[in-house]
């Protein structure tokens, strides 16, 4: 059986997958949702701990695995995934694709900071940026499950990029307000394979049964 690996994005946890999962179990396939330490009530990880969370997850699977990584949860899986000979896939979900000395504040064109520590702040408009095509009352329940995110995980740059060995597709989301259409164009060239998706940021909550079907596609093409 292959098993999805679910790995979720900046102040989020694995809870986020609730509504995706059961879909994923009804087409045959397992998953897994670690959560990555970066992300929490009073975390000091940074990325490289959450590509090291990530990497010992893998290596306890047994059997043939996807990684399907979201938002800032692209950056450790590409690192993460470098050398992993049971991970067969990686689909880049409205995610950062990172190439080797590259972080998210680079893939933005932003400076490194000078400061490090702490958190950084919540997205502007999270209601909008994150959930705009969620009901009112479902988008403000997932607000309320935010939680904080390390500056350091932002920051800290890819030493390894796993998606030079393994075949890669991204989903591009093409209604995001989080991470711009234009800058997912430009990650999704690293990939092998584009595909699209009419969403906005977090179509595993907006429309699981869709993308569930899309990941199936993904990976059966894969395999033929």
């Amino acid at each position: 059986m292959t098993t999805v690996m679910l790995v979720h994005g900046a102040w989020h946890r694995p809870s986020t997958w609730t509504r995706l999962e059961p879909e994923l179990h009804a087409l045959g396939y397992a998953t897994r949702t670690p959560a990555l330490p970066s992300a929490g009530e009073r975390p000091t990880a940074g990325m490289h701990d959450d590509a090291a969370v990530l990497a010992a997850e893998i290596a306890a699977v047994e059997g043939p695995i996807v990684l399907l990584a979201h938002s800032y949860g692209g950056i450790p899986t590409t690192e993460a995934a470098a050398g992993a000979g049971n991970v067969e896939r990686l689909i880049y979900l409205a995610a950062y694709l990172p190439d080797r000395g590259q972080s998210l504040c680079t893939l933005h064109g932003l400076p490194d900071p000078d400061d490090t520590s702490g958190l950084f702040p919540l997205i502007d408009q999270p209601r909008t940026s994150l959930y705009g095509d969620l009901p009112d009352a479902e988008a403000e329940a997932e607000m309320s499950r935010l939680v904080n995110q390390t500056r350091r995980s932002f920051t800290e740059k890819a030493g390894t990029a796993g998606r030079h060995d393994i075949p890669a597709t991204y989903i591009i989301t093409e209604r995001d307000q989080a991470v711009p259409p234009a800058l997912q164009e430009r990650m999704a060239a690293r990939a092998a394979e584009i595909r699209r998706l009419a969403s906005g940021h977090c179509p595993f909550l907006s429309q699981p049964h869709r993308l569930a079907a899309l990941v199936d596609g993904i990976v059966r093409s894969a395999a033929g």
